[in-house]
């Protein structure tokens, strides 16, 4: 059995993609989606005019829209049929996670397993198209009152632009779900992968320009590629970091024979949470800020409104405290959601595994527990630094947003996550290689 393990990782390599076809199916259905998610960011709404929008999206590229057109990977800019991208749905899907732990329904439904979780992925879908409605109707009156943009302003406008802009969530929150399922990786993840990756040749362009015409000094240009070097370095490190905890089986007797005990490991990851806290945390943070933009173009408006859009300005105090808040709160969160100490502490104790020195069942999910909480605590803090020193970057030099620490945590990491799949089919295709040439091997024996 050691010799066949030891033949398998050294044959591991991606040459083995061409027998895999199952694996080449999956990666080619994947590119094909996100090819037709690129072609509908260029298909601008209906009744606006592009060039006038373009002329008002650059004036405020630098705040909120241009972070949420980073997301939107380049929709917001182009105001296309996928500007609200899939944003809508990641909100969903905080505030259905949130509900859980105040609601006993959700977390009934939480626990049945299978049935459950496809009853609140609906749940989760239904929500989406509410906040899709509510967010473009609000683009829509912001359009409206931003000048020249729409030729034929009125309530016909607005609920086109509702359907067209909710009907767009909606196709790609399908077309991520079906690269989940026939495709390869996290088809929301990829789609935001998709996005930050195709913008950010022109957003390199952009930067050397501004370079070119002495808006940015060719220190600062260069602190910026070093940073970025620095940060995915770094992003790579800690992802990969673990904490292992040893796991002691008991010696065993089957029949006449007995086993000596063996040893393995629990590996913690130092960041469980993954991607999952920045996006959240800025998805929270655009929702009300996009409105609140968009509903004060051109006009007044309400205090609250003013304030709203002052205060949650891209690189303000409270905009960065709230971010860095919102990243530790999700960072244990959905770590919380993800593993579940007591039930690794249960499991263990069935197969008679137990850690050192802790006694098993409830004291083993509690020395768990006690360490997930520390490790977490590290990650968080990991998440905040990346996320926030390239954010202060960007907001005092006028770095473009594609070159910050959230946008390059979501590439690193997805990419990461992507290629494990990718190497874990490639794996199981050699393994059952390996295993037919064994079969026939012992039928020629």
């Amino acid at each position: 059995m050691a010799s066949a393990a030891e033949q398998l990782a050294a044959n591991l390599n991606f040459s083995a993609l061409g027998k895999a076809t199952e694996l080449k199916q999956r990666i080619w259905f994947t590119l094909g989606a996100l090819l037709v998610y690129r072609f509908g960011t260029y298909i601008p709404l209906p009744g606006i005019d592009p060039s006038a929008w373009d002329q008002i999206f650059r004036t405020q590229a630098g705040g909120i829209l241009g972070m949420f057109n980073m997301f939107a990977g380049g929709g917001i800019n182009r105001m296309a049929i996928f500007a609200l991208n899939i944003m809508p749905y990641i909100s969903a899907s905080i505030i259905i996670q949130l509900m859980t732990t105040v609601s006993p329904t959700l977390e009934n439904l939480k626990k049945e397993g299978e049935s459950g979780r496809k009853l609140m992925n609906q749940y989760t879908r239904y929500l989406t198209v509410v906040l899709a409605c509510f967010q473009a109707y609000g683009i829509g009156i912001g359009l409206e009152s931003a000048g020249q943009v729409v030729a034929e302003p009125g309530l016909f406008f607005r609920i086109s632009t509702v359907i067209t802009l909710t009907g767009g969530t909606v196709f790609l929150m399908w077309l991520g779900e079906q690269i989940t399922a026939r495709g390869i990786g996290n088809g929301i993840s990829l789609i935001i992968l998709a996005g930050i990756v195709a913008e950010l040749p022109s957003a390199l362009v952009g930067m050397f320009e501004l370079g070119r015409q002495g808006a940015l000094s060719t220190g600062l240009i260069l602190l910026v590629i070093v940073m970025a070097v620095v940060v995915i370095a770094f992003i790579v490190f800690m992802e990969r970091a673990q904490r292992r905890l040893l796991i002691q089986y008991p010696k065993r007797q089957v029949g006449n024979r007995m086993f000596e005990g063996q040893s393995s490991h629990l590996p913690l990851k130092l960041n469980t949470s993954g991607v999952i806290p920045p996006i959240f945390a800025s998805s929270l943070l655009l929702l009300p800020t996009t409105i609140a933009n968009f509903s004060s173009a051109g006009v007044a408006g309400p205090e609250w409104l003013q304030w709203i859009v002052t205060n949650f300005s891209h690189g303000r105090p409270l905009f960065l405290i709230s971010y860095v808040g919102l990243i530790v709160f999700f960072a244990f969160f959905y770590t919380a959601i993800v593993f579940n100490p007591t039930e690794t502490a249960d499991n263990l104790k069935k197969h008679g595994g137990f850690i050192p020195g802790i006694r098993p069942g409830e004291r083993t999910a509690e020395y768990i527990d006690y360490v997930l909480s520390r490790i977490t605590l590290i990650g968080a803090a990991y998440l905040a630094v990346v996320c926030l020193i390239p954010e202060i970057l960007i907001s005092y030099a006028a770095v473009p947003f594609y070159f910050g620490g959230t946008s390059l945590l979501i590439v690193v990491s997805v990419t990461m996550d992507t290629v494990a799949q990718v190497q874990g089919y490639l794996l199981a295709h050699q393994y059952e290689g390996l295993i037919k040439k064994s079969k026939l091997r012992g039928r020629r024996r």
